[in-house]
């Protein structure tokens, strides 16, 4: 088990979404503090208002009240304290125009919340550990999609 701790946050809005991500979180073989916003404007407020204790890295949903994922993703990219924060974007919904506008628009990952746990649990620590190397591998849009048989997306 690796003993290396992740402070990750969770800007989500389904509740029931948030449980089961706490839950896979919890069974992945490294400690981590999950920290959870349910909307956008929460969101912008808490890394804001933390900008000396960032997180390590940002799960964020696309569609959240008050302020989209898309504006969230847009503020943080061009905040200087918080435009090299890690984000994976993490949605129900897949368009390749969507996921490529959100390539270029600075997210770092993209995630597709599947309907299994167990799928859920292999994208968050593949997310984790992708995250983790992005200083030793360049960013590409060839595995900017996270999957379930963790091998790149093609289009």
């Amino acid at each position: 088990m690796e003993d290396f701790r992740y402070r990750l946050l969770l800007a989500d809005d389904d509740i029931d979404d948030c449980f089961f991500f706490r839950e896979a979180l919890e069974e992945l073989p490294f400690t981590s503090k999950l920290s959870t916003v349910n909307d956008g404007v929460e969101l912008m407020r808490f890394l804001t208002g933390k900008s000396n204790n960032l997180p390590d890295m940002l799960f964020l949903d696309l569609n959240m009240p008050r302020k989209t994922g898309y504006e969230c993703l847009s503020e943080i990219k061009q905040h200087e304290t918080l435009k090299n924060l890690p984000v994976i974007i993490i949605s129900t919904s897949f368009e390749h125009e969507v996921v490529n506008l959100l390539y270029k628009n600075g997210a770092d990952f993209y995630l597709r919340k599947p309907g299994d746990f167990s799928i859920l649990k292999q994208h968050i620590h593949q997310a984790i550990k992708m995250v983790s190397c992005l200083e030793k591998t360049p960013k590409s849009l060839q595995n900017f999609v996270i999957n379930s048989n963790q091998s790149s997306f093609s289009y």
